[in-house]
Order: C-alpha cells, then sequence, then structure tokens
C-alpha cells in the first residue's frame, strides 16, 4: 500500500512539472509571436501642429483630406492632447484621411480610442490598416448615427461593404476600436467586444492610419500598433 502512495504522490507531482512546463513554453511562444508596440498618445506634440509620423490624405477634388490638429482639450482620454479631426463640413464621400508614414505592417493588433464630438450627415470615426495609400485600405469604422459598426475595404476611393453590426453608441464617452489580422483572419472589437470575425484576401501589408467621413469631429487618442510575427 505504501508503494502504491509513494507512486501516485510521483505521478501526480509529474504530470504537475509537465503542466508548468507546456504554460512555459507557451508563454514563450506567445512572447516570440509579438514585436514590441508602438504607442502614439500625442501628448509630446504641441497644440495646433500635426504628427511628423503620419501624413494627411487628399481628398477627391485634391484638396487635404480634413483639419488634423493635436487639440488640448479636458475631455481626452489620456490629458492633456488628442489628435482631432476639426473639419465640420464634407460631402458624403469625403473621406478625411490620415496615415503612417514609415510604419507598415501585415499581421498586427491596431486599437485606438475615439470620442465623437459632433456630426449631422456623419459621426464617429475608425481605424485603418493595410493601406496601399489613401485610396486602399481596409477600414473598421463606427458611427454613432447610424448606431452601427462597419468593415469595408476601400479600393480606388471607393467603399465595399464587408460586414455590418448593430451597435448602441453613446456619443457622451470614448470608445474603443480594435483589429487583429493575421495571414486573411479578421477579427473586429468594439469596447472590448468581438464584433467580426471573417477571411479577406485583398490586402497583404500596407500603413496604419484614421479616418472620419463628411461633416463628423472627432477626437483621437492612445493610438497602438503590435506587429505580429
Amino acid at each position: 500500500m505504501e508503494v502504491t502512495h509513494l507512486n501516485t504522490s510521483a505521478l501526480i507531482v509529474t504530470c504537475f512539472i509537465a503542466a508548468l512546463q507546456l504554460s512555459l513554453e507557451a508563454a514563450v511562444a506567445q512572447a516570440e509571436t509579438a514585436a514590441p508596440e508602438l504607442a502614439w498618445n500625442f501628448d509630446r506634440e504641441q497644440p495646433g501642429t500635426f504628427p511628423s509620423e503620419f501624413s494627411i490624405g487628399t481628398l477627391f477634388d485634391g484638396r487635404p483630406a480634413g483639419d488634423w490638429q493635436v487639440l488640448a482639450t479636458d475631455r481626452a482620454k489620456s490629458p492633456p492632447y488628442v489628435l482631432a479631426q476639426l473639419m465640420a463640413k464634407g460631402a458624403e464621400h469625403a473621406y478625411k484621411v490620415i496615415l503612417s508614414k514609415e510604419t507598415i505592417a501585415s499581421d498586427l493588433n491596431l486599437t485606438v480610442s475615439f470620442l465623437p464630438i459632433q456630426g449631422k450627415a456623419d459621426m464617429g470615426g475608425g481605424l485603418i490598416w493595410r493601406a496601399a495609400d489613401d485610396r486602399n485600405y481596409y477600414l473598421a469604422r463606427a458611427n454613432p448615427l447610424e448606431q452601427n459598426i462597419r468593415v469595408y475595404r476601400v479600393e480606388k476611393g471607393i467603399r465595399h461593404l464587408l460586414h455590418n453590426f448593430d451597435q448602441t453608441i453613446d456619443v457622451r464617452q470614448w470608445h474603443t476600436l480594435r483589429v487583429t489580422h493575421r495571414g486573411c483572419h479578421v477579427n473586429v472589437f468594439y469596447d472590448d467586444k468581438q464584433v467580426f470575425d471573417f477571411c479577406d484576401k485583398t490586402f497583404h501589408t500596407g500603413m496604419i492610419g484614421l479616418w472620419t467621413k463628411s461633416d463628423a469631429v472627432t477626437y483621437f487618442d492612445d493610438l497602438q500598433l503590435q506587429q505580429l510575427k
């Protein structure tokens, strides 16, 4: 009986060590699949300026795609500054776009916080990724006027709807959009809740960016990019 007890104890210890080793190996593997995170909270910029790491796109008539600038506001999610799109007018298909100039990403985990400020024709904003330029990219956006989250594929400046999710969006508070894209597999999250899970093989790599439309005025804060290997 004593031998059986010792064998059982030894088996339990062996199983525990094996499980611990597997957990450690999984943690190491997970750490090795993610590159260091890049983050922009815009708090080191000067109010009224535009971050040098980004470039502003152009509208269909050749004008700059929006009035983007760092803004001091007591409504910032991470004080004291936000990056704001302040042009409060625009046609239906006036896409206000900014893109990273030097950061290229394929597989990624991309997050931003946004606060809808105003807009009668449109409101809210979104995330751009795998952008070849300001006419070709993936877009996940949230619109408080329509009360929905949508994902588009934009090709030659024309949006193609991929998915829609009806969602109540409170304009009085900050919200987050997060996109994880690995290979063709895309997951989109709104306020940490997954709303889309799909595959699209159109774009393979490119720049990241931010987006508003028409007359939407929106504040953005805490843009974060983690490239996945």
